[in-house]
């Protein structure tokens, strides 16, 4: 089985590339379910019905969030209303949406696979551990999928390393995002467990992490509040591809992926 996650989509330009290139990484890669974090989708910081169904109808079969996905007003019906949508599980019971689910890949013979939306503590908001409801919901999900995905929204390169050595052999990958660079140190840990500390971002490369670079610097220069829009110019996806044995939930492989577009 081989799962394409896509880092962190940002504004109009990230739907525009996946858009465009989705469809072709999935044959060319022998994709069979793909998943993008969306939580920057709508103008750089949170997601709307608009940029939701834009991700959708190019191909992605499921949508995670962060600490932004909460920034539109319509946020909390459409994650009520659409299950392919996620947002992190450890927010407190009452949050609207939910943390993971079962999706089947594509293909004559569609398989289970878990995917389950954490966030990080470290620099972030004080919400329930990773840690304890991660393991409890990877236990959970795996009684219906041997195959499950982790997307830990996370500030702290620690924690999310902390994180997919806790959950080895229990889930099938740990993928970062939230930092939006990519970052080079995939590999499978000893249990069988995929790990990269972010899959980076997909939107335009010359910016300050998708946002324009002179509004980012006033704020530094100044340390004054500034308005920051999404870059323009040549767009980025970057994205790992995850194999893993549809019996076992063992990964045998993770990838990196990056790909350039005017």
């Amino acid at each position: 089985m081989r799962i394409l996650f896509v880092g962190d989509v940002v504004g109009k330009p990230g739907r525009r590339i996946v858009t465009a290139l989705l469809p072709g990484l999935r044959r060319e890669l022998g994709i069979d379910l793909v998943i993008a974090n969306g939580e920057n989708s709508a103008g750089g910081f949170g997601i709307t019905r608009e940029t939701f169904e834009d991700l959708v109808g190019a191909g992605v079969d499921v949508v995670t969030g962060g600490n932004h996905t909460w920034q539109a007003r319509e946020s909390a019906t459409l994650l009520d209303s659409d299950p392919r949508l996620l947002r992190p599980a450890n927010y407190p019971a009452g949050a609207p949406g939910r943390g993971s689910a079962i999706f089947r890949t594509s293909g004559p013979s569609p398989a289970p696979v878990g995917v389950l939306n954490l966030e990080g503590r470290v620099f972030m908001q004080p919400l329930l551990s990773p840690f304890e409801l991660g393991r409890e919901e990877a236990q959970r999900l795996r009684g219906e999928a041997p195959v499950i995905i982790v997307d830990f929204h996370a500030e702290a390169t620690s924690e999310k390393a902390a994180l997919a050595w806790y959950l080895d052999g229990r889930v099938s990958a740990i993928i970062g995002t939230h930092t939006h660079v990519q970052t080079a140190d995939e590999r499978v840990l000893p249990a069988g467990t995929a790990f990269i500390t972010d899959a980076g971002m997909t939107g335009p490369r010359d910016s300050i992490i998708g946002m324009g670079r002179e509004e980012v610097l006033r704020r530094f220069l100044t340390l004054l509040p500034s308005r920051f829009d999404v870059a323009t110019g040549p767009v980025q996806l970057n994205a790992v591809v995850v194999e893993a044995d549809a019996r076992t939930g063992r990964a045998s492989a993770i990838e990196r992926v990056t790909r350039l577009a005017d």
